[in-house]
């Protein structure tokens, strides 16, 4: 089954990266994106990934679409967008920054992705879409409570713990998955964190998760390095600082876990 609108008889003019380590120089700022939130991932992530899964006229669907990166690649490459996020501030950002552009592509809504309301919402903007599935995921969930996004207690970065962050994020993968169609893909975008100096592998945490409760085949493991992350940006003098004083490296990746859905 094709999944994406790559043509093999010209591959070599395809922009698609297919190595597993991304090294990205610089955040991609044209368009609407704009580094306002601690939550948001470089462009040319969403844009490789939805370039790679993905037909002209299909549905991605980012259940953590935090300040709408993942909408305006979707704009720019001319597919449909189902976004979820239970920070109505960030959203009402998203909205005004879609404002001048088509309202019929793409549905936004304030919800916990956790609760089986998600299920409801989701259905409701496919319904709007004129879709009858999902074509493509991307998952972007905190990375636990290192950076705090609202005050809701729903809100995953508010979990008191590791494993009650895990329980969260199945709910959310399971709402999410029922509408991804069968032999499709989901991308889970995801960094390790320290816990009680050491370091706590996050990302290993929810890849076991998922292969636990989810009939799905990995298919890939990409490295990507962090640059211009907000939280540190025109810090690393330091960050050098504390690492050297405390004994720990900084984090200078985080894992894009692809998935196949076989269920």
């Amino acid at each position: 089954m094709k999944f994406n609108d790559i043509d093999l008889s010209n591959w070599h003019e395809s922009d698609v990266w297919t190595d597993d380590l991304w090294l990205i120089q610089s955040r991609e700022k044209s368009g609407k994106h704009e580094n306002v939130y601690h939550g948001n991932f470089v462009p040319q992530v969403a844009y490789q990934l939805i370039s790679r899964y993905t037909k002209k006229g299909e549905t991605v669907l980012d259940p953590f679409c935090g300040s709408g990166t993942s909408l305006f690649e979707c704009e720019k490459l001319g597919r449909k967008f189902i976004g979820l996020d239970i920070n109505e501030q960030i959203l009402n950002y998203v909205k005004a920054k879609m404002s001048g552009s088509s309202q019929d592509f793409f549905a936004l809504n304030l919800c916990d992705n956790a609760s089986t309301s998600a299920k409801i919402y989701i259905q409701n903007s496919l319904d709007f879409l004129g879709q009858k599935q999902v074509a493509f995921a991307i998952f972007h969930p905190p990375y636990h409570d290192i950076v705090r996004f609202t005050q809701n207690p729903a809100d995953l970065s508010n979990c008191k713990s590791i494993d009650e962050f895990l329980i969260g994020f199945r709910k959310s993968c399971e709402n999410s998955l029922n509408f991804l169609a069968k032999d499709r893909y989901f991308a889970v975008i995801i960094g390790d964190i320290y816990k009680n100096s050491e370091v706590v592998l996050l990302s290993f945490l929810c890849l076991d998760m998922i292969k636990r409760n989810f009939k799905t085949r990995l298919k890939g493991v990409i490295v990507k390095n962090i640059e211009g992350n907000r939280g540190k940006l025109g810090a690393g003098g330091i960050w050098r600082y504390r690492a050297l004083k405390n004994d720990y490296y900084i984090f200078k990746h985080e894992y894009i876990l692809i998935f196949k859905k076989e269920f």
